[in-house]
């Protein structure tokens, strides 16, 4: 299996979609240093007499901007190398040569969404990190918790591979990468509706929002990892923070990351199941 996995991240490396990814990225934090810069130098020139912390309330909004950014930069890595690992090869007649003994389908299922995972995760938490560094140089402001949101962002990332994975067994190519993406649309939406509901105080609002991030739980550890960002902020400039447009920022706890561990072994059980049943 280990021959698999190191096959298949070196093929994830060589793929074209990496390399504009890494393009892409590149132009974004070029673009985010100087966004950053320009507002931390605006903050300066804002009215004293608001009670509001500037540095936090300018840091933690760009930061925030940036992880969702993240999020669907890395979503979109870890689409585009899993959603062919199944019916893509199959289509390619690669799984015919592939699938025998001693590798076996599910050592070549676990090792292909491993590979996966790692590029796709550890692409997510770089950027993430090098956001965090371009912010604190720009502003001298950085998060409360610096390493944990950009885990809990890896591991989002990683939950969207494993739905990706489970998608290519039983659709084609196209239908696959079209599903996952609304999924990922319908997981922010339902972000976006828990934090309407909680501002307006609408409870069915808010358990639609719930019922999603439960259904899609990579949302849920991004918004915890948002509110991680300024754990530690208090008064009217978390609420100011907190009301960022990209999502609300969340609580989340060991339940939500035994929950989402156990949500992956269940998209992964499923794919191996369609996937043993496959006529290949």
């Amino acid at each position: 299996m280990r021959t698999i996995a190191a096959y298949a991240l070196r093929e994830s490396l060589r793929r074209r979609v990496f390399l504009v990814v890494v393009v892409l990225t590149a132009v974004f934090l070029a673009l985010y240093g100087l966004g950053v810069r320009v507002a931390f130098d605006q903050t300066g020139l804002l009215d004293d007499s608001v009670p509001l912390d500037d540095q936090a309330i300018t840091g933690g909004t760009l930061l925030g901007l940036a992880m969702f950014a993240t999020l669907f930069l890395g979503t979109v890595l870890a689409v585009f190398l899993t959603f062919g690992t199944v019916s893509g090869d199959a289509e390619r007649g690669l799984l015919q040569t592939l699938v025998v003994r001693p590798v076996g389908r599910p050592s070549l299922l676990l090792a292909r969404y491993l590979a996966a995972a790692a590029v796709a995760g550890g692409y997510a938490l770089a950027v993430y990190l090098a956001a965090v560094g371009l912010t604190g140089a720009a502003g001298g402001w950085w998060p409360d918790r610096i390493l944990a949101p950009g885990l809990l962002l890896a591991g989002g990332v990683a939950v969207v591979a494993a739905l990706s994975l489970l998608a290519s067994v039983y659709l084609s190519t196209t239908a696959s990468g079209i599903a996952v993406f609304m999924a990922f649309g319908a997981g922010l939406t339902g972000g976006l509706l828990h934090q309407v509901g909680d501002a307006l105080d609408v409870d069915s609002l808010e358990n639609v929002g719930r019922i999603a991030s439960l259904a899609l739980p990579f949302e849920a550890l991004y918004q915890w990892g948002l509110q991680l960002l300024t754990a530690d902020t208090g008064g009217f400039t978390s609420v100011v923070i907190n009301l960022g447009p990209f999502g609300g920022a969340q609580d989340g706890g060991p339940g939500l990351v035994a929950w989402s561990l156990g949500y992956v072994a269940l998209a992964g059980a499923l794919a191996l199941l369609g996937f043993m049943r496959r006529d290949l």
